[in-house]
């Protein structure tokens, strides 16, 4: 099944511009926009993505990593084939940049399949997720109605309009936000900074349930400059966003070493001066993957890998001090 696009207008000699992105994809007729998820079809733009799935899972949802968000719950998660950014290191790339088999599955599949699975919802993740805008909708609305919850873990690399147009069905984010560097983007991720932040700006304002991803990779985004740049912005925004630090591991194009336990540290200690609720990924630091309450210090949440046990919240308040915390159960 494909389905035609949203979001995109008809220039001379049946070009057409996609709109859904800031790549701003001038597709002739027969080709596909970066994101191989859009085709121009005889002067239309057609979602020849819609409904092929590249993978599906049942994960933990602290796997996206949402901490904040039904800690300890599993979740159905699929994802398109393609990507609208070319990181080089991408640890998915042999699915985000490459063409390769998917299956179809219609919404009303996905749904039962979650339901079935006892899932809390449905996950969009794996590749990025905004360019199979058209499915996202239109499962989401059905996940939805079935009582369920929207999950995206996305690079944030979509125009306003579409993003307003989908936010009202998304319970779940967590974005990518990869430096505050404008030219670590163009460099690394043949993308732009500033449309992330428009996109971390317009789900907070939206009262959608945000958090934040850094993946750290040595001599590129780690340098006290730059985190303390990310955490200062974040901060500014709220000081309840959790951001979670994640080790970078060689892929892709790139064969960086991995990321000292030093710098991960270090980032862990300068986000938790501002920014209450700081996490690590990829890697162990004792302390790291717990939650623990801004008000007392009383651990609210312990993790050990993907084991989760809710120790001191009731009725989102600290068991121990009864504050408010910014925790989903």
């Amino acid at each position: 099944m494909q389905k035609e696009a949203s979001f995109y207008s008809k220039l001379e000699e049946n070009k057409v511009k996609c709109e859904l992105c800031p790549v701003g994809c001038v597709i002739s007729p027969g080709n596909k926009g970066v994101c191989l998820g859009r085709k121009n079809t005889e002067g239309k733009l057609i979602a020849v993505n819609y409904g092929q799935a590249v993978s599906t899972a049942m994960d933990p949802i602290e796997k996206k990593p949402l901490y904040h968000f039904y800690p300890g719950s599993k979740i159905f998660s699929t994802g398109p084939n393609g990507c609208n950014l070319g990181c080089k290191n991408c640890q998915n790339w042999a699915i985000s940049q490459e063409e390769v088999h998917t299956d179809f599955f219609s919404p009303e599949d996905m749904v039962n399949i979650a339901l079935k699975n006892c899932s809390i919802g449905i996950a969009y993740t794996y590749t990025e997720p905004l360019i199979w805008y058209e499915y996202v909708l239109d499962t989401a609305e059905l996940v939805r109605e079935a009582g369920m919850v929207n999950v995206l873990v996305t690079n944030g690399y979509v125009n306003p309009q579409p993003l307003e147009a989908l936010l009202p069905v998304v319970d779940a984010m967590n974005i990518d936000l990869k430096s505050m560097d404008e030219g670590f983007y163009k460099d690394v991720c043949k993308g732009k900074v500033s449309p992330v932040l428009n996109t971390i700006e317009t789900v907070f304002r939206a009262g959608c349930h945000l958090e934040i991803t850094n993946l750290v990779i040595p001599g590129l985004n780690d340098s006290e400059e730059q985190i303390r740049r990310l955490v200062d912005w974040v901060a500014k925004l709220s000081d309840r966003i959790p951001l979670h630090f994640s080790r970078y591991f060689p892929d892709y194009k790139m064969n960086a070493p991995p990321t000292p336990i030093t710098a991960l540290t270090k980032a862990y200690e300068m986000g938790r001066e501002k920014l209450k609720y700081v996490y690590v990924g990829n890697a162990y630091i004792h302390g790291a993957s717990d939650t623990y309450c801004p008000a007392c210090a009383n651990m609210l949440i312990r993790r050990e890998r993907y084991l989760t046990q809710i120790l001191g919240v009731e009725n989102r308040k600290c068991k121990m001090c009864g504050s408010p915390v910014d925790i989903i159960i």
